[in-house]
């Protein structure tokens, strides 16, 4: 089989290896499409996202799906169509036994935090838990459902704000992990959904999949204290201050996107003369069952998906995916039409 392996910053290699076979409660999975997402940016273009550094051959991709090739329980036949929830939980915690994707010592697929790194689905084959495992319904495509995991992000983004039904909803930064709060928060009966972003062809996207105003970052006035839930996706610190800004009183803002881990100038006066909500979201709970029903039944959600480019042309990809202006989700095609 053919498997995509990053060895440091810009080189990425397509490496043959033997098709794995699956042991107790494992699944072998016919991976088709595999969703590129910020992390497996910085583990291509700089060798680490954050703290952690690719130190070994390494398979990127956690928004995944494909078919099942290979059940050995009988669960699931051969040709199931299939998407993956890609983590396994740590050790419990007191005060936190509810949320197990935040119990440390846990893996992620396609993540250099852990040694060995645990490798990603961007393969022909992966051997999966079956606890893992999601079937699709009728009518939703392989390709949609790689999308299935970061609107499962969203999800719990808005399931941490407390639900958005009749709320006047910002979303600052309308990249991939954006949009997807954009599309779900429109089907979710948002009064109003505004999306932010410095690019034109971001906002576009997000008119497309449910914005009902998109004001550009730096031109735009966002309007102060309008908004019942800001959602800050952009992860950069002229955006927080801009969420602040634009909650009403004792609203509440979501920190979606991932701040870098060091000292940033931030004006808090609003959070304590406002009594706002700051709240973090990390990764997902359970939403990956409700990020799937609601792609089968709100299709437009899929025009987050701007380009599937095959493996073969992987750095293509990776360059496609960098060009916020050009590209909203960026799903690589995993050999469809390979024989092995």
């Amino acid at each position: 089989m053919k498997t995509l392996k990053i060895h440091g910053a810009e080189n990425i290699t397509i490496e043959d290896a033997p098709v794995p076979e699956p042991g107790d409660g494992e699944v072998r999975v016919r991976m088709q499409y595999g969703g590129i997402c910020g992390s497996d940016l910085h583990y291509y273009f700089h060798g680490r996202n954050g703290a952690f550094v690719v130190t070994e051959p390494f398979t990127p991709g956690h928004e995944m799906s494909g078919v099942i090739d290979l059940d050995p329980s009988g669960r699931w036949a051969a040709g199931t169509r299939v998407t993956i929830a890609p983590a396994t939980y740590g050790t419990p915690q007191p005060g936190i036994e509810n949320r197990k994707y935040l119990w440390p010592g846990g893996s992620y697929f396609g993540s250099a935090s852990t040694t060995p790194h645990t490798q990603g689905g961007m393969s022909q084959y992966r051997l999966v838990p079956a606890f893992m495992v999601r079937e699709l319904p009728e009518g939703l495509s392989t390709r949609d459902a790689a999308l299935a995991e970061p609107l499962a992000v969203a999800l719990h983004a808005i399931s941490i704000a407390g639900g958005v039904e009749g709320q006047k909803v910002l979303v600052t930064g309308s990249g991939p992990i954006g949009l997807c709060v954009v599309a779900a928060a429109a089907a979710l009966n948002a009064a109003e959904v505004t999306a932010t972003d410095m690019l034109e062809g971001p906002l576009e996207r997000a008119r497309a999949v449910g914005a009902t105003t998109t004001l550009k970052a730096g031109v735009d006035e966002v309007p102060p204290l309008a908004y019942d839930v800001v959602f800050e996706c952009s992860g950069v610190a002229p955006a927080v201050n801009q969420a602040l800004g634009a909650v009403r009183r004792a609203g509440t803002v979501v920190q979606v996107g991932i701040l870098p881990a060091d000292k940033i100038a931030v004006n808090l006066e609003p959070l304590v003369s406002r009594e706002v909500r700051y709240l973090g979201t990390f990764r997902f709970d359970n939403e990956i069952d409700q990020a799937i029903a609601m792609l089968a039944d709100y299709p437009q959600i899929a025009k987050v998906i701007t380009h599937v480019i095959d493996a073969d042309r992987i750095v293509e990809a990776f360059e496609t995916a960098r060009n916020s202006q050009e590209s909203g989700k960026v799903v690589v095609s995993l050999w469809l039409d390979d024989e092995v």
